[in-house]
């Protein structure tokens, strides 16, 4: 079987990224300006989470929802397995890892899927593509509710604060309902959004962006850097791996244990192994303080690029063994 070496390569966004990182910890924004960014960042959240909604597709949802196994199996994965991992991985590095990198790790567990990266990858796997699209989009809808509720129930305790009713209200008006109006003007903007793809990929990379220089920003203002050691990043890359081996490796037997077609498999597998982190860094920019974001955004943006790069591998080995 040929294999593209090319596709291990670092994509430009996760270089944006690092150099993002990079301007933040030499310049970061503080006093006026930092309040400046935070009124650009949210408006960013705000308008990113209407495109989605305005980008997703009724008929498309329709067209695979009746495929109810592959959807609970995904759902079950993202919204319990994961969980259930970062919790037991919190639970048993106490004492040994920086809590902070532990909390960052659970927050990582408890985000919904990736939309288009699971739809791709189950396309280029020869999967089951309908189900795809209604199982990863059920998975970002519901990471609304869900994914708060969780932070809330796991995280929010202590010196956070716990889940207040402002922590509900900023959902609601950031997250919630700006996806319900974007969904709602379908029929205004579900024309000029199909014509112009490009533009939501633009909005969630600068969104992201703008999140991630604010948050890190402020945690190079409160030490980020001086609570961190080499060694902490290196757990960060190693317990990435093993979370995200664990879940592609469970929903594989899952799959296979219910007897689905190697098809309805493929959809399992990409719909239930991956995190959004298009979702997940302004979901943190809402629920967390700003000077706390950094550690909590640190290990998902690493978890992005090595799911990246395993989908990759995996979904040209399905398809080249379906194609045989």
């Amino acid at each position: 079987m040929a294999f593209r070496i090319d596709i291990l390569k670092l994509d430009p966004f996760l270089l944006a990224l690092i150099a993002t990182v990079l301007l933040a910890t030499f310049l970061p924004c503080s006093g006026g300006f930092a309040a400046v960014m935070a009124w650009i960042t949210n408006a960013g959240i705000v308008l990113l989470f209407f495109l989605h909604g305005a980008r997703l597709s009724r008929q498309a949802i329709l067209a695979g929802i009746g495929a109810w196994k592959i959807h609970i199996l995904a759902l079950a994965t993202t919204f319990v397995v994961f969980p259930a991992i970062g919790l037991g991985l919190r639970a048993a590095s106490h004492g040994w890892l920086n809590p902070a990198i532990a909390d960052g790790l659970l927050f990582l567990c408890l985000l919904p899927s990736t939309v288009q990266s699971s739809i791709a990858f189950t396309s280029i796997a020869r999967g089951n593509v309908p189900a795809a699209v209604c199982s990863a989009s059920a998975s970002n809808v519901l990471g609304i509710f869900i994914t708060p509720v969780l932070t809330g129930l796991f995280l929010m305790t202590g010196a956070r604060g716990g889940f207040s009713l402002d922590s509900l209200l900023s959902i609601v008006l950031q997250l919630l309902l700006p996806f319900v109006l974007g969904h709602l003007s379908r029929p205004l903007t579900g024309a000029f959004i199909a014509r112009h793809k490009a533009i939501l990929g633009k909005v969630d990379r600068t969104t992201i962006l703008l999140v991630v220089y604010t948050a890190f920003s402020a945690a190079v203002i409160e030490g980020l850097w001086q609570r961190y050691s080499v060694a902490d990043l290196g757990w960060v890359f190693v317990l990435n791996g093993v979370i995200l081996a664990l879940a592609l490796v469970f929903t594989r037997w899952a799959a296979r244990r219910v007897g689905l077609s190697k098809a309805d498999e493929i959809a399992v597998v990409f719909c239930g192994s991956k995190k959004s982190l298009a979702s997940g860094v302004p979901m943190a920019s809402v629920l967390f303080p700003t000077a706390l974001l950094g550690p909590m955004i640190l290990p998902l943006m690493l978890f992005h690029q090595m799911q990246l790069m395993a989908c990759a591998v995996i979904a040209q080995r399905y398809g080249a063994r379906e194609g045989e």
